[in-house]
């Protein structure tokens, strides 16, 4: 607990000053339209994924030095999970894009009725310490896809790969585009001042509670990813020996620190 305290002392923390310029620029720039062009997803999230590679090492050493991460354990639960997700992206995208015919109401008849995909705006992304770069970009793959601007914090408790992050983004990214937001509580509450088209939370449905808050003064979209029980059923018809090795496989990874 000391070596955290002690971690969190030295922590960047963004102004609120910052972080209102930063949601008036994104406001701005989402306004242009530039980010709803189908070309120019697709250049960014190739862009994503050439930083991740560029940054693997630096992210590798930051997991080891916030959490004791393996480079192995990284690989396996961080890096290789969002180049998956990258190129499942980058292949599906314009699929996923293209209007969705739907049936048409009578009353409406001849005409023709679709379904058309619109970018939301502006995501909010808060990330945990237990995956905290995993949980960090991976919401922003999406955010990038569905041709939005984020805002991105990383969680406190590991600041090595929060300051990873941000030199990672802020080298690949204009801050009108992404930007990465450095703090604690502080910093959480003046970003819940501002009206983000969509929040995304990953963490303890106690803090939860209060980004729903938040959501709601705003009207905003929320999604919340939670801590829970991961109930583990084994049957007569199972191999003892094989069910004990994955349940313990399941259950010691990451350090027992996945919901």
């Amino acid at each position: 607990m000391n070596l955290k305290v002690e971690k969190n002392k030295d922590m960047e923390e963004t102004s609120a000053k910052e972080i209102a310029e930063i949601y008036k620029n994104q406001r701005t720039f989402f306004a242009s339209k530039e980010t709803k062009s189908i070309d120019f997803r697709l250049q960014q999230l190739k862009k994503l994924k050439k930083a991740i590679l560029q940054y693997e090492d630096k992210v590798n050493k930051a997991l080891w030095e916030d959490l004791h991460k393996s480079k192995e354990e990284a690989f396996l639960t961080e890096t290789s999970l969002l180049i998956e997700e990258l190129n499942y992206h980058i292949k599906s995208l314009k699929k996923w894009s293209q209007p969705k015919k739907v049936g048409t109401p009578l009353q409406i008849k001849p005409s023709g009725s679709k379904i058309y995909f619109e970018p939301l705006g502006i995501g909010l992304i808060i990330a945990p310490w237990n995956y905290p770069f995993q949980l960090t970009i991976n919401p922003l793959i999406g955010a990038i896809s569905a041709g939005c601007c984020a805002v991105l914090k990383p969680s406190p408790d590991t600041p090595n790969v929060a300051r990873v992050i941000k030199e990672m983004i802020s080298e690949f990214f204009p801050s009108e585009y992404i930007s990465v937001v450095q703090g604690g509580k502080e910093a959480n509450q003046e970003l819940f001042k501002f009206p983000f088209d969509v929040m995304f939370f990953t963490g303890s449905p106690g803090v939860g509670k209060t980004v729903m808050k938040a959501a709601a003064e705003h009207l905003s979209r929320v999604v919340l990813e939670l801590g829970g029980k991961s109930p583990c059923i084994v049957d007569k018809a199972a191999n003892l020996k094989i069910a004990g090795k994955r349940i313990a496989w399941g259950k010691i990874i990451n350090a027992g620190q996945t919901c």
